[in-house]
């Protein structure tokens, strides 16, 4: 394995964990933004977790196939970038939002699991490309690919119990929901950057 080669791997594990972190606290978050409008119920968790399970998969088949496709690190910095940029607007949109659907659908069930989708169902399916391009990447022979695979998958994993309890225990006590919000877009664009900044890796 090449320097070039031992950076990028270094850098798409710490990125792993960082995504992890943010997907994970912006749920949290995500309840932040409901609750005013739809309860803190457990249909409101529902349609939370729900969602964030549906993001996740529809990242893991559109992972699976813009390896094959797009096979460089770059499109996961796209992905990540984009993600980035709907959470920057989400502080700015989200009562408007949250409102309309309020006013227009009323309370329930299929009102909460819309907003739901709105505010998480874009940025983090976005997120949820990053592990199975990560895996295609670092993968090096067929060899490799099982212990690539939980790695990446562990790595990010711990990364969702940092950031759901940072965001939850920390964070949300001592900053304000919009805040975190913007430190999470923050978070993103400079992974983003950092990804494009490196030498492109592609697969074979």
């Amino acid at each position: 394995m090449t320097t070039s080669q031992r950076v990028l791997a270094f850098l798409l594990y710490c990125v792993a964990f960082i995504v992890g972190a943010v997907l994970m606290g912006f749920e949290m978050l995500g309840s932040r933004y409901l609750f005013p409008y739809f309860g803190s119920g457990s249909g409101t968790w529902a349609s939370l977790i729900s969602t964030v399970l549906c993001a996740l998969a529809i990242g893991y088949f559109a992972g699976s196939a813009l390896i094959t496709r797009y096979p460089s690190q770059r499109t996961i910095a796209t992905a990540i970038l984009i993600a980035a940029a709907y959470l920057a607007v989400v502080p700015s949109t989200a009562d408007t939002l949250m409102s309309a659907i309020m006013h227009k659908i009323g309370y329930g069930e299929y009102p909460t699991l819309l907003a739901s989708i709105a505010l998480l169902l874009v940025p983090l399916s976005l997120l949820g490309t990053f592990s199975p391009i990560a895996v295609g990447l670092l993968t090096r022979s067929t060899h490799d690919a099982g212990r690539v695979a939980g790695i990446v998958y562990g790595v990010s994993t711990i990364g969702n119990v940092f950031g759901t309890l940072l965001t939850t225990f920390t964070l949300i006590p001592t900053i304000g929901s919009r805040e975190i919000t913007y430190y999470f877009a923050l978070t993103l664009a400079l992974c983003a950057g950092a990804l494009f900044l490196t030498p492109v890796r592609r697969t074979t």
